[in-house]
């Protein structure tokens, strides 16, 4: 029960009578002579339609002179009506009882009510003394029975808030003292610390949004727990205290890790704080700094400058460097700065150190299967650590210091195993040039994607697994070049030897065929066709042999170089939707099929002259030759018709300048690709149970606490807890090892509307949920 209902029940039972010996009182009098419930009293009219207020003639407010409130009794008054079964009560602010028992000396504006004290009843304590808001509160006859402090504070805070404590549930504070940090927390809303992380966020703008009672209430609880005047001491005061979080101050900046995106002005405040820079610790990049930005953007300039110096470095001790720069900066990716956005260089160097660690052991070496199992089981992660390194860049500065260290370790790894190939091609290259069976069977699909690479792939079917599909995976070598034109016809499924397809066709452009021919090639051979947009269920398709096209990582590729790397993970993810929709409508199985890869190096692939006056069609990695000329790169022939030659460029060189994206040549990251036969199936993980044990509120703070397998889990609190979309919170939350995770609520016009707390795997899929009040109570 609120405090608010056991009032109005509290005032309501003094007309309680025993009709053996009495008559129904005529009214119920409600004398304050301090006022002090008078702030509360629009809130008890709300609820009470037969509360009337003594004073000036205001009916349709149910205020009125004595004289008036005598003829609402006597039924007189035709501007109101009183319920029929309830006893009139009349508050009488700044009115005492023993103003209405000392009748001779009774004030002239009060002598219509007098005679009402013997016809009506006194909502009055036991012993005759009128409700203070303390005695109601203390009291444990008549009253609630709270340990509640008396000193002045408490009660100048008690009274102020008051419209606060109403909506309380009595319950909850039989066990707590209400003292005056108490009621000036109440008064601010109940989140002392989200309130004063709003003022460092907003400084003056949050004083102006708040009414004197609440800046006051604000101020006091600031004093009595932070040792901290926000009026007196200002917000750079209080940003430096919290850059420092100290003492009291380490809650604060807790609360503030946990949402930092909420607050986006204290940056910039602690900006203009001036910070302990001139210690040997700060140089020394020493944790105890973490709380400055400041710090932050001195370590970003320090490890740019070392990532810079790798330009001249040989690459054995590159690597070196950047593996002890990792262990320097790694713990900056736990702070608050990292997930602002303000510590690029220190997640790039995460997939920095991963490229450090991969290209110490080369791949050339052995026959081609050797080099293929090596670059299958960990190359491929170098060339996705360039990915991920390049994700992070958000300035050209990043990208500088970002390149020269990918630079340094990755391109003599990079130009190794790929003038490795070219060598041992001569003698291997019938595995360039088979032709193998591309069908399918009914109710299967192939996928195709245009330059989906080995890491890319490798991307795609983690997705895929952890949304519970079951994934095989086989290598395949592409067709040389390793361009679309000649790549794509080589996974597609149809006849080489159709009609469609010349004896010796001539490979300009090196292309087989229009992809016109090919589409209708592919569909002449019994697949039907499916486009990008096509609606895939049981209604609009026949779930048979089918050909679809989807996603176009080479075109981003070509268009945005270096930058694909940003985009990278959106592309695939549409992959994987689509694979998913697919499946859901119907087809057993998706196969997914690629023509090439493609190399990346941000700064440029190294440049190979091939004078255009040797070439009739000169490409990035590949280009076909002049009748009668001759050059030194090495002629290979084409995958569709060996009597027809072209050139390579040797190594990972490229024929035009700055290419920073290029295929068509012989290399792992070219021609190595993966396909995936994709099914419906269990999930990968068997996850354990999980409980959720505790949820706890503490204003817009929900903590909860689980058991069983949360490995993984994260947690959310939605509206609909099938719809991520629905999200109230300001970010979802890993569960930490010891199984609690805390979030907050973003809309503080959300408290008290009820929700879901929900527990979610890395693939977005549900695993538990629990029904709950935002702030807390009962759902």
């Amino acid at each position: 029960m609120r405090v608010l209902d056991h009032l109005l029940k509290a005032v309501r039972d003094a007309a309680v009578f025993n009709p053996e010996v009495q008559v129904a009182p005529a009214c119920i009098l409600w004398p304050d002579r301090d006022r002090q419930w008078e702030a509360v009293i629009p809130i008890l009219q709300a609820e009470l339609p037969e509360l009337m207020i003594l004073g000036d003639y205001a009916p349709e407010k149910r205020n009125g002179p004595a004289i008036w409130l005598r003829c609402v009794i006597a039924g007189r008054a035709e501007d109101v009506s009183l319920p029929k079964d309830r006893t009139p009560i009349f508050y009488l602010p700044g009115v005492s009882r023993q103003d209405l028992r000392a009748i001779e000396s009774c004030p002239d504006h009060l002598k219509p009510l007098a005679e009402l004290q013997y016809r009506g009843v006194i909502w009055s304590q036991i012993n005759a003394k009128d409700w203070t808001i303390l005695a109601y509160v203390k009291s444990d006859q008549g009253g609630l029975g709270l340990d509640v402090a008396q000193d002045n504070d408490a009660k100048n805070a008690m009274q102020l808030a008051l419209y606060r404590l109403l909506d309380e549930d009595v319950s909850l504070l039989k066990d707590k003292r209400l003292d005056k940090d108490y009621f000036n927390t109440l008064l601010t809303g109940g989140d002392p610390i989200r309130d004063l992380l709003q003022w460092l966020d907003q400084g003056d703008a949050f004083q102006a949004s708040r009414g004197e009672n609440e800046w006051q209430a604000f101020v006091g609880v600031c004093k009595s727990q932070l040792a901290f005047n926000p009026q007196n001491e200002g917000v750079l005061a209080g940003s430096t205290k919290l850059a420092h979080h100290e003492g009291p101050w380490h809650a604060v900046w807790e609360r503030y890790r946990e949402a930092p995106k909420r607050y986006p002005n204290i940056p910039a405040q602690i900006r203009k704080c001036r910070p302990p820079s001139d210690t040997l610790f700060w140089r020394m990049g020493d944790g105890s700094f973490d709380g400055w930005p400041q710090w932050n953007d001195d370590q970003e300039k320090n490890l740019h400058r070392e990532l810079m110096a790798l330009a001249t470095a040989p690459a054995h001790e590159a690597r070196v460097r950047i593996e002890a720069l990792a262990k320097q900066h790694g713990r900056r990716r736990s702070l608050v700065w990292a997930e602002l956005g303000e510590a690029p260089l220190a997640w790039a160097l995460e997939h920095l150190a991963t490229i450090a660690e991969i290209t110490k052991s080369g791949l050339a070496a052995g026959s081609v299967d050797d080099l293929a199992a090596g670059y299958r089981s960990h190359g491929w992660r170098a060339d996705d650590g360039v990915i991920r390194a390049l994700a992070h860049v958000e300035s050209s500065a990043d990208f500088a210091a970002i390149a020269t260290a990918i630079r340094s370790v990755y391109l003599p790894w990079l130009e190794e195993s790929a003038w490795y190939l070219q060598k041992i091609w001569q003698g291997n290259h019938d595995w360039t040039r088979t032709h193998p069976n591309n069908e399918c069977e009914d109710n299967e699909c192939i996928f195709f994607v245009d330059g989906l690479r080995f890491d890319g792939t490798k991307r795609l079917m983690d997705m895929l697994e952890k949304k519970g599909f079951e994934v095989e995976e086989t290598a395949r070598w592409a067709a040389l070049p390793s361009v679309t034109g000649t790549g794509k016809p080589a996974v597609a499924p149809f006849n080489p030897r159709s009609d469609r397809v010349a004896e010796d066709p001539p490979g300009f452009n090196f292309e087989l065929m229009s992809l016109y021919q090919l589409r209708k090639a592919i569909e002449e051979n019994g697949y039907q066709l499916l486009d990008k947009t096509t609606r895939v269920d049981s209604s609009s398709c026949v779930m048979q042999k089918s050909w679809i096209e989807f996603g176009d990582i080479d075109h981003e590729g070509h268009d945005r170089g270096w930058k694909l790397a940003k985009h990278i993970d959106t592309l695939i993810l549409e992959i994987r939707e689509r694979i998913t929709e697919l499946l859901a409508a119907g087809w057993q199985r998706v196969r997914v099929v690629t023509d090439h890869g493609w190399l990346l190096l941000p700064g440029g692939l190294p440049k190979i002259d091939l004078p255009s006056a040797l070439a009739d069609n000169k490409w990035g990695r590949c280009a076909s030759l002049k009748p009668g000329a001759s050059t030194e790169e090495r002629l290979y022939p084409w995958y569709w018709n060996p009597h027809q030659h072209f050139a390579l460029a040797a190594g990972v060189s490229c024929f035009k300048q700055g290419e920073e994206y290029a295929h068509g040549g012989l290399s792992l990251q070219e021609c190595l690709t993966l396909q995936l036969t994709v099914t419906r199936g269990a999930s990968v993980r068997e996850a354990a149970p999980v409980e959720l044990t505790d949820v706890v509120w503490k204003g817009l703070r929900c903590t909860v606490a689980v058991d069983g397998g949360f490995s993984g889990l994260s947690l959310d609190i939605r509206r609909q807890a099938g719809h991520s979309s629905s999200s109230v919170v300001v970010g979802v939350k890993p569960f930490r090892d010891h199984g609690t995770a805390s979030v907050v609520v973003e809309d503080e016009d959300m408290e008290g509307r009820e929700a879901t707390v929900v527990l979610i795997d890395a693939s977005g899929s549900l695993v538990a949920q629990l029904a709950t009040v935002i702030g807390g109570g009962q759902p």
